[in-house]
């Protein structure tokens, strides 16, 4: 017989039953009942209740036993009395009659229990993460997170893609976030950076002529953890495609992303066909780019039902043309006491309050809005939004560049505190055309939107001949640029690719960056675009996001292997830590720590 085991915890069945084991785990739990001991062994696999009584010549050391010590037991595999099977697990009709015990590595005692699923400080979690990652939730993700992992490869590679390794020491890049950076001990004063993304190498991959690139790759960026993103390092499917459209990206990835979603729904529906949502609509009917569409409500533009009303505050914003009113509808939410909680948690958002009009039976309109705009107006209104008698609707206005953020917030909170949001299931779409250049008010200039080596949505010639002062048109033009979203969370973005170098110029040269500036940031892309480039693009959804949507966490902690905490620390490890003067010096690096 092995030295440890010939079973793992989670085989025995009926049919092994008489049969002399070994099993080798965790003391999950010791019950003592009446002098007989059950021992509910755990390893990766499984859970096998294991009994010791005082005639087995295993009592004496079963008696010792502890939580969480390790050991090997021997014995029958027999039939669980009658009407203690537990049919919750694989191994609940059978047991262990234990005949010998070894102990292999007792524990001391415990900072945080295994057993059961209780809430533990995080600090403590984190700490203690080999102790947290037994618990059967936690590991349990871990283990999907690997499915999902495996799923995603097994379908990029069926649909011709091949798997890349780009380099994780490259140099600095002065796009996106704060870069972390690893100092050249055989070039003093030089350093490398880890990857914000494969960006540059998967399009160079691509200049290479591999055609179809994929990786499961390791990104990192110097930036603030969130729930939503891990601060340090995550995971995203990187992906890059030749010769290929805005649709044959979304023809290659859409598949991919809904097999794997449907793969580990636990049967909850997921959307058949993404929807493609220009990122304008996204805004004025969501007040996000990112909308999670299990949310039905969507807001609508009214501002001509208070143009000139008796409700002189908006009346009067609207005299500036630029002045829009939009409405949040929320059905069921037609109560004086609702309307107010809802106007109190806006100005605790910082608003002056939220304006409200209540339907009431016979579908007159009430609250102050409706009395100083008259009934014909709070009737207009109600028809265009579709509501009834017991419905509301909110109200926003003023410069909808300054208030779409608030007013999504409003629509997401009414979503929830009217039970509106349709639960169990993973809605999807795309956010499309996005600007390809913003007014930045503080420098009073143009500047990137968004992604700045994102092909514009017209044709390289009609680029190439706008005029840079003409702000107008070129605060109105469109990148080809993309994002997915899955129920308010944003997956991934992706564009087809800037592959013109004189493309490129001109638009960094409309950003204000004059041509000896790209040239030292990225004059190797520059090169390698000048030497003969397909049209490229791809996307990169995050790996921990999808997990974290498929495993119904809302903290990507929970479904990361070893994380770090919100200050960017590995409590269990110790990092960051200190180094020794001798190292610095191997590094030419002197400290200059703040003063305290």
């Amino acid at each position: 017989m092995h030295r440890y085991r010939s079973h793992t915890c989670g085989a025995l069945r009926e049919s092994d039953i008489g049969q002399s084991v070994r099993l080798s785990g965790w003391c999950h739990r010791i019950r003592d009942h009446g002098g007989v001991l059950f021992i509910d062994l755990r390893d990766h696999y499984g859970l096998t209740q294991c009994v010791a009584d005082p005639d087995s010549p295993a009592f004496k050391v079963a008696e010792k036993l502890r939580s969480e010590w390790v050991v090997r037991i021997d014995g029958k595999v027999r039939r669980r009395p009658e009407g203690t099977d537990n049919l919750e697990l694989a191994t609940g009709l059978v047991e262990i009659y234990a005949t010998e015990i070894e102990v292999l590595g007792p524990a001391a005692e415990l900072p945080m229990p295994v057993f059961g699923e209780q809430e533990y400080p995080e600090d403590i979690r984190l700490k203690y993460r080999f102790l947290d990652l037994r618990r059967d939730k936690l590991h349990q993700n871990i283990i999907k997170r690997g499915q999902i992992i495996d799923s995603i490869r097994r379908r990029m590679k069926e649909q011709g893609f091949f798997e890349f390794q780009t380099p994780i020491l490259t140099a600095s890049s002065p796009e996106g976030a704060r870069d972390f950076l690893v100092p050249s001990r055989l070039h003093p004063g030089k350093f490398y950076a880890l990857p914000q993304a494969p960006q540059q190498f998967k399009q160079l991959t691509m200049v290479a002529g591999f055609d179809r690139y994929f990786q499961i790759a390791p990104c990192f960026r110097d930036e603030d953890a969130r729930a939503d993103r891990s601060p340090g390092e995550f995971y995203q499917l990187d992906v890059e495609m030749s010769f290929v459209t805005q649709e044959d990206v979304f023809n290659a990835v859409e598949p991919v992303m809904r097999g794997v979603f449907e793969e580990f729904a636990e049967g909850k529906p997921v959307t058949a066909k993404f929807p493609m949502i220009p990122y304008a609509t996204a805004v004025s009917k969501y007040g996000t780019d990112k909308p999670d569409l299990r949310n039905p409500i969507e807001m609508q533009l009214v501002s001509e039902h208070f143009r000139g009303s008796g409700f002189k505050v908006f009346a009067r914003m609207l005299e500036d043309p630029k002045n829009q009113v939009w409405a949040i509808p929320g059905p069921r939410g037609g109560s004086r006491a609702f309307c107010d909680r809802m106007n109190s948690w806006a100005q605790g958002e910082g608003q002056p309050g939220l304006g409200y009009i209540m339907w009431r039976e016979g579908g007159e309109g009430a609250g102050p809005l409706a009395n100083n705009i008259g009934p014909e107006r709070t009737e207009a209104i109600r028809a265009q939004l579709g509501l009834k008698e017991g419905d509301a609707a909110f109200f926003v206005a003023g410069d909808p560049d300054k208030f779409w953020k608030f007013a999504g917030l409003a629509r997401t909170r009414l979503g929830e505190e009217l039970n509106l949001i349709e639960k169990g299931q993973f809605k999807f779409c795309w956010i499309v055309d996005f600007p390809m250049f913003e007014w930045n008010e503080e420098e009073k200039k143009i500047d990137f939107s968004h992604n700045p080596f994102s092909m514009p949505n017209i044709e390289p010639e009609e680029f190439l001949k706008l005029d840079p002062n003409d702000h107008e048109k070129l605060l109105s033009l469109k990148a080809i640029q993309y994002d997915i979203v899955c129920n308010g969370t944003e997956l991934s973005s992706g564009a087809i690719r800037n592959h013109r170098p004189d493309v490129m110029k001109k638009a960094f040269a409309i950003a204000g960056y004059p041509e000896d500036v790209l040239e030292a940031k990225f004059g190797g892309m520059l090169r390698a675009l000048s030497l003969g480039a397909p049209p490229h693009g791809g996307i990169a959804p995050g790996i921990d996001r999808i997990v974290m949507l498929l495993c119904g966490e809302e903290n990507l902690r929970e479904v990361v292997l070893f994380p770090m905490n919100q200050r960017a620390e590995d409590l269990m490890m110790g990092a960051p830590s200190e180094v020794t003067p001798k190292q610095l010096r191997e590094l030419h690096i002197r400290l200059n720590l703040p003063q305290n």
